[in-house]
């Protein structure tokens, strides 16, 4: 049956993709994020063959038609549109520099899929193009790309030289599937050589939070950093989570912090229910945004968020007496002294904003508002006990700390 403009805009996406034909060759895809393409699927020397025509509504049903016709009458002269659409592309991007084809990449796959972009584009224009940036992409060898990621990891940041790794192996992986390299070569370079992965299994005792926030308030890195630090303990949120916070999501009457689906990794909206210790660190931090939308403004403008690495670096210059730990082990930390404390696992998994997987996350939707209120004002004085221990309290670390 021939499509029509109302059937089209009625189609409705799932979780996998599917194809609606119009006929003679000629479909529409819909993609499971609700995107629309036309496709041409045709045979040549018995062979089966599609090329993508266009994305809908920006190609209309008439001109995807009009197009189809074109393509047949180059299928009945022996043609592959398929084969003369990858040779043209090939031609275009044959000789890109690593540069050029970053930006290509950029566009194509890290604006498209990341939330935050911010990471990639710092690591681009200051560890890979100043490097590599003009080396053409088919002249690039594994020797050249060990020079800036060994030269990373021997300056002592093995963390950053596996990330700079990574990013290049995706962008070598997207440059063979375009045709424009033969082979990646960042695949010789293992990661093990890199980077040894941590264990995600770091949760601090109460000695070591005790000596976390008193090496944090006597350091000298920006307050807003060890409030910010501080709230990370005290909600469990996760760091992307504080950065992007904007005041507009903090209801102090409510004593509410609503976490946005485009700020929240399960991609779905989260409550965090502030405790009287986080509604006095959020006050000050809200005096120190001078006016800003964000709840942590960055360095150069207020009117953007700090760097999504910024806290990690400040916490990188300092030096704890504690085995290392990483920002994400707060989360852990405070899950496992909650469950220690008989806190019931459903609550805390909410509390921390996870999906709770199997049969027990599929028929059970309840929020434990009231639960999650308490716990978390329980987690805030517990913790503001430990600090006390060593005679020193919370509300103690003045600002000139």
């Amino acid at each position: 049956m021939a499509l029509t403009e109302v059937g089209i805009r009625s189609l409705q996406p799932r979780a996998v993709r599917y194809l609606v034909t119009d006929g003679a060759g000629l479909a529409i895809e819909v993609l499971p994020s609700g995107k629309l393409s036309w496709v041409y699927r045709y045979r040549l020397n018995g062979i089966p063959e599609k090329v993508a025509i266009g994305r809908y509504p920006a190609t209309s049903l008439k001109s995807a038609r009009q197009k189809r016709g074109e393509l047949a009458v180059a299928v009945g002269q022996g043609r592959s549109p398929a084969q003369e659409k990858k040779d043209a592309k090939a031609a275009v991007t044959v000789n890109l520099t690593l540069r050029e084809f970053g930006e290509k990449f950029f566009a194509e796959m890290v604006s498209r899929d990341r939330k935050d972009t911010r990471p990639t584009r710092r690591y681009l224009d200051r560890e890979i193009y100043p490097h590599l940036g003009n080396y053409g992409m088919a002249d690039i060898t594994t020797a050249d790309l060990q020079k800036v990621i060994f030269g990373k990891r021997d300056a002592g940041q093995p963390a950053s030289a596996g990330q700079i790794r990574g990013l290049l192996k995706r962008i070598f992986d997207y440059a063979a599937g375009s045709g424009i390299v033969r082979v990646n070569p960042v695949v010789s370079i293992p990661m093990r050589f890199v980077s040894q992965s941590r264990s995600r299994t770091r949760a601090l005792s109460p000695q070591e939070i005790r000596s976390y926030l008193h090496t944090i308030y006597r350091s000298n890195i920006r307050r807003q950093f060890k409030l910010a630090l501080h709230i990370i303990l005290l909600t469990l949120a996760r760091k992307g989570e504080v950065m992007l916070a904007k005041w507009s999501h903090i209801d102090f009457e409510t004593a509410e912090w609503q976490i946005p689906e485009e700020n929240s990794k399960t991609r779905k909206p989260h409550t965090v229910f502030m405790s009287t210790q986080v509604m006095i660190l959020l006050r000050e931090l809200r005096e120190l945004a001078a006016g800003s939308p964000w709840v942590l403004p960055g360095r150069s403008s207020i009117h953007k968020p700090f760097s999504a690495n910024a806290m990690n670096q400040a916490l990188g210059n300092l030096s704890f007496p504690i085995p290392p730990f990483t920002i994400h082990d707060m989360r852990r930390t405070g899950s496992t002294l909650l469950h220690e404390k008989g806190y019931p696992s459903d609550v805390v998994e909410k509390a921390l904003n996870h999906t709770i997987g199997g049969v027990r996350g599929t028929y059970n939707r309840a929020q434990y508002g009231d639960q999650r209120k308490e716990m978390l004002q329980f987690w805030a004085d517990f913790v503001d006990g430990i600090a006390a221990e060593n005679g020193v309290t919370v509300s103690n670390f003045k600002r000139s700390n």
